[in-house]
């Protein structure tokens, strides 16, 4: 393994709030990249030297998921890419652009993927299409980036000014400071002059998909992908059927999902944003680092 980055996921299985009845005695890490060092009998479709990035889920390779496929992802259920050397099967590795280096191909397999496939496979993004993007972490600065080189419009939602500042030069149209609007919701229909988003890249879940139902034009879709975001009371659901929204889960993605956002960035040539590197021995303070809600981007761990 040559890098790994740190997900919301990975901190909270590392608390033990994700799912208390996963072993404790396990590997994290849910995405990462590493070169081949060795092949098992019969392998066919890589070779010894290449970087690959393993699945997340592994056995996924096409279609939905099925009641089975949370049972099979790294870092919890199984060991994770938080090591020296990994195993896997030939079926469950892609590679990745060859213009990222180490660090932003471990961004991948997670945050890269969930943000491609929440916004071409689930609310079918490209010109004309304004979204809505919840925050400056991994998911958020990927959705940022692929709108934009998609042609799309992207609007950001943050507390802090200066994230909203360093947003836009991503390609962000606007940012709106939730820490001034606490109507952010309203604020953003004023930005689109009354018509709302197209899509909401919703990463807090219950603690702002109010303002985010707000947010959203009729007929629009709310891409459910966190909840990191705690609710003081549950939001109201009247808004989804009276404008018939649509609120859609999405968790990560298949291989043709990885295969597909590897040939959008070697296209555009776009690369996601790093915010900091921890060595391996550090782990606990990259995870300090995540959970301060500082980061700007994805918080990685260099493991050359």
């Amino acid at each position: 393994m040559r890098a790994a980055s740190l997900n919301y996921r990975d901190l909270s299985i590392a608390r033990g709030e994700y799912d208390p009845s996963l072993k404790r005695a396990l590997v994290l890490g849910s995405d990462g990249v590493g070169e081949v060092v060795a092949l098992g009998d019969g392998v066919t479709r890589f070779a010894v030297g290449e970087r690959l990035c393993p699945l997340f889920v592994r056995g996924w390779y096409n279609g939905p998921p099925t009641r089975e496929t949370p049972r099979s992802s790294l870092g919890g259920p199984l060991d994770g890419t938080f090591c020296e050397l990994m195993c896997v099967a030939e079926d469950d590795l892609v590679r990745p652009p060859e213009h990222l280096s180490d660090l932003e191909a471990a961004t991948l397999g997670v945050a890269g993927v969930t943000a491609y496939r929440a916004l071409f496979e689930e609310a079918a993004a490209g010109p004309g299409h304004c979204t809505l993007v919840i925050g400056t972490g991994g998911v958020s600065t990927y959705a940022v980036i692929l709108a934009r080189s998609a042609g799309a419009d992207a609007l950001v939602v943050s507390r802090h000014a200066d994230k909203l500042e360093r947003a836009k030069t991503l390609g962000a149209r606007a940012g709106i400071d939730s820490s001034l609007r606490a109507d952010w919701g309203l604020a953003v229909r004023d930005v689109t002059e009354g018509r709302g988003v197209d899509s909401v890249v919703e990463i807090g879940g219950a603690g702002t998909l109010a303002q985010s139902l707000r947010a959203v034009r009729a007929g629009g879709t709310i891409l459910l992908i966190g909840a990191v975001a705690a609710a003081t009371a549950a939001p109201s659901l009247v808004p989804v059927l009276m404008r018939n929204i649509r609120v859609q889960g999405v968790f990560v993605g298949p291989r043709a999902s990885f295969e597909a956002l590897v040939k959008e960035l070697e296209r555009s040539r776009a690369k996601p944003v790093v915010d900091r590197v921890f060595p391996l021995a550090d782990q606990r303070a990259a995870f300090d680092h995540l959970a301060s809600g500082d980061a700007f981007g994805k918080v990685c761990l260099d493991l050359a």
